[in-house]
């Protein structure tokens, strides 16, 4: 139950942990020692495949929530394997440290987030069995003002979104075998078809989503019965939580992420394209 830093520096993002803000090792000195056992990208591509047929993607047999994360414990260390997270909700965390205690929980921490969402972020590094890991993009918002002027995310969100986000997670992913994802199929159009196991080729690694096929409300009930921290938000009419700039609440009925990006021909980051 700790969390730390990924820092900045020339072209890095800063990964900050729990830990690192107590003076311990960040995740990038962590991984240059096991680095060299990480396996090929031909091996991981083939285990991706293997499990994305063993547990029936899409299919009338496919495998729970809990059935995916056992697979991934049966073929990589805990130290080999990391959760992205937003901090709606610690759902996700809460289902992997079950069977992978100890897991990193990746934060990306944009510096445009809710002060609720920093809140839930604190709890869940206190109150479940992983890592927390403050994933940073390479600038402050300072910095970025400087070079792009004020408010970047409301000119040219995409670009934004690729400097805050994308290309700080994909940095941050480069010592792992396997990352988990809370992407549900109910969320958006541009989801419905998310398998449980895939390979990502961009970040060259595998992607597990053990909740696509869970609801909004088998979340909550979820997270109710397991006393799962939930950002205050959800209660709020956030169902989809990103940065605070970019997200509006959304009116019972609505599509879950039609509050980000409100009135921009944008409805994803780019971290799940």
């Amino acid at each position: 139950m700790s969390a730390r830093n990924v820092g900045r520096g020339a072209a890095q993002p800063r990964l900050e942990t729990s830990a690192t803000r107590s003076g311990l090792e960040t995740r990038a000195d962590a991984r240059s020692s096991t680095s060299s056992s990480r396996r090929s990208a031909d091996e991981l591509r083939a285990l991706a495949a293997a499990g994305n047929e063993l547990l029936g993607n899409l299919a009338d047999h496919e495998a729970s929530a809990a059935e995916v994360v056992a697979w991934v414990a049966a073929n990589f260390t805990t130290d080999a394997a990391a959760i992205a997270c937003s901090m709606a909700d610690a759902v996700l965390p809460h289902v992997v440290a079950e069977q992978l205690p100890g897991v990193d929980v990746l934060f990306l921490d944009t510096g445009y987030h809710f002060t609720e969402t920093y809140v839930t972020r604190d709890e869940v590094a206190r109150a479940l069995d992983v890592r927390v890991v403050d994933v940073l993009p390479e600038q402050t918002v300072a910095e970025q003002d400087a070079e792009f002027g004020a408010e970047l995310f409301a000119r040219d969100p995409g670009l934004c979104c690729a400097r805050r986000k994308v290309a700080p997670l994909q940095q941050a992913l480069s010592g792992y075998e396997v990352w988990f994802t809370g992407v549900r199929r109910e969320e958006a159009p541009t989801r419905s078809n998310t398998p449980l196991v895939t390979w990502d080729e961009r970040n060259g690694l595998v992607k597990v989503n053990p909740l696509a096929a869970w609801t909004f409300d088998e979340l909550l009930d979820y997270a109710g019965a397991h006393q799962v921290p939930v950002n205050l938000l959800m209660s709020h009419g956030y169902p989809s939580i990103g940065c605070e700039p970019c997200t509006k609440p959304v009116a019972a009925g609505e599509d879950p992420r039609s509050g980000r990006w409100a009135g921009l021909a944008k409805t994803e980051c780019g971290l799940h394209l």
